[in-house]
């Protein structure tokens, strides 16, 4: 597999398979967008992310292991309470935005908890629209 300098991360410690169970989405082509809430992003981190559009991303797992490339399609902002469709459908859950919401809810749970995140329909949410690149 190519390696390519950008770099997406997948998985946390303490993440209980998430991270896993998304490369695999990933890898069998159900998962084709992420998010995060804009306001996690520093400067830097908002810079990088809007730079991936149009180019080669290789993912790593929470272990810093390579496991396939992607290529960044789109990057825009929608928001939580009425998110993008593309999003929607591209996180796997069809047209179920209540599904998405939940399991974003759950998924940034630690997040909400110690107050690091507010979490309403206004977040932004920044979105990275993508596809799998067979080497």
């Amino acid at each position: 597999m190519m390696i390519y300098k950008l770099k997406s991360t997948y998985g946390w410690d303490g993440d209980d398979g998430l991270g896993e169970q998304l490369i695999q989405q990933i890898l069998a082509g159900e998962k084709i967008a992420t998010c995060a809430p804009k306001s996690l992003y520093s400067k830097d981190e908002l810079s990088y992310v809007y730079q991936t559009a149009g180019q080669l991303v290789t993912v790593y797992d929470k272990h810093d292991n390579p496991r396939c490339n992607i290529k960044v399609t789109d990057v825009f902002e929608t928001t939580f309470g009425a998110p993008d469709m593309r999003l929607v459908k591209g996180e796997g859950k069809g047209d179920r935005i209540e599904e998405f919401q939940e399991d974003h809810r759950v998924a940034w749970a630690e997040l909400i908890k110690n107050g690091d995140l507010e979490l309403s329909g206004d977040t932004v949410l920044v979105t990275e629209l993508f596809a799998l690149v067979q080497d």
